[in-house]
């Protein structure tokens, strides 16, 4: 994936808010539903959406800046942990310094206790007080009476760790959210899943694939994908029902009459009585987003638009107008 910043078309020091500013130019310009004869406008978008998840969230987009993760949002590697020099140039806490050490636990009466032995001082048995020493005192502490039949009381193999679960997120449309999609995820580790994301699901919720994480000795964990809902173009979500402005002209606004809307679910028409204020809310009930028992609502808010460009005979009538018919909607206030 190309530069978080380059695709957002913001330079490393963009406020939160340009960036915020030219995600949502970008969504409008690139979303699917606008360009809808361009094979390549949803993978644009998705690129979009991405490059929004890194540099808009302030923790991720630290992160990126520093080189923790890539623009993906996956961790870089960083080398391991306790290799490597240290002060003075010398191993740090790795294998063949003067003062490496090794760290066990041991079973007794008192249950498990720490113990740190140095590499060949006190405490480490000498050249016998190995790793293979340290491994024989956790599983059959206290000789003799720790074995049974010939074998050890505890084992390697009575202490088999789970298999540990795998955490990954998926960005979704709202239509996507309310109708459900299967969409094909790359984890973390590298597999491919084909995941089955449910309708109605909300921004957050998480689908749990049981058995497809990481392989341990007594079992395979879970994958876990936490959903997030894109911005969408003119919708909002609002709990289960769905918000829209509606624009309008000056003259439906007036005279009324049938004007196409669009749902979640396709285009309706919706009547508009005459002398309809801007700003009025029309419910249309069942259109919103999926809940348990059945579905939210559409609310949409009248917005009256002028012309682009002006009208000189729409000016004049207005002139007109104020002059023989005056009114102040603002007497009240």
């Amino acid at each position: 994936m190309r530069d978080p910043y380059e695709v957002l078309g913001v330079n490393r020091k963009a406020s939160a808010a340009e960036i915020k500013s030219a995600f949502r130019k970008l969504a409008k310009k690139l979303h699917p539903d606008a360009n809808k004869n361009d094979p390549k406008a949803a993978s644009r978008f998705a690129e979009l959406n991405a490059a929004h998840e890194i540099v808009g969230d302030a923790d991720k987009r630290k992160a990126f800046d520093r080189g923790e993760i890539d623009a993906e949002g996956k961790p870089r590697f960083q080398g391991f942990e306790g290799f490597g020099a240290g002060a003075g140039g010398g191993p740090r806490g790795g294998f063949g310094g003067g003062d490496a050490h090794f760290e066990g636990f041991n079973f007794g009466p008192e249950g498990f206790a720490r113990s740190t032995r140095g590499r060949g001082g006190a405490g480490g048995g000498g050249a016998g007080g190995g790793f293979e020493e340290l491994l024989r005192e956790a599983f059959s502490r206290g000789g003799g009476a720790g074995r049974r039949g010939g074998r050890s009381q505890f084992e390697a193999e009575d202490f088999g760790a789970p298999g540990a679960d795998v955490h990954a997120e998926m960005s979704v449309t709202l239509p996507e959210a309310a109708r459900g999609v299967t969409r094909r995820l790359r984890l973390p580790t590298g597999k491919d899943l084909d995941v089955k994301i449910p309708a109605g699901i909300l921004s957050g919720q998480q689908v749990r694939l049981r058995g497809q994480g990481m392989t341990g000795q007594s079992g395979s964990g879970d994958v876990l994908i936490t959903v997030q809902i894109l911005p969408h173009a003119f919708f909002t979500l609002d709990g289960n029902d769905v918000k829209l402005d509606l624009p309008i002209t000056l003259y439906e606004a007036v005279l009324g009459g049938k004007v196409r809307a669009p749902t979640l679910e396709g285009h309706v028409e919706l009547t508009i009585p005459p002398w309809t204020n801007s700003g009025r809310i029309f419910r249309l009930r069942g259109k919103g987003f999926p809940m348990k028992g059945g579905h939210g609502d559409l609310l949409a808010t009248v917005r009256i638009m002028l012309p682009e460009g002006g009208d000189p005979e729409l000016e004049a009538l207005m002139k007109k107008w104020h002059g023989e018919k005056p009114f102040d909607p603002r007497k009240d206030m």
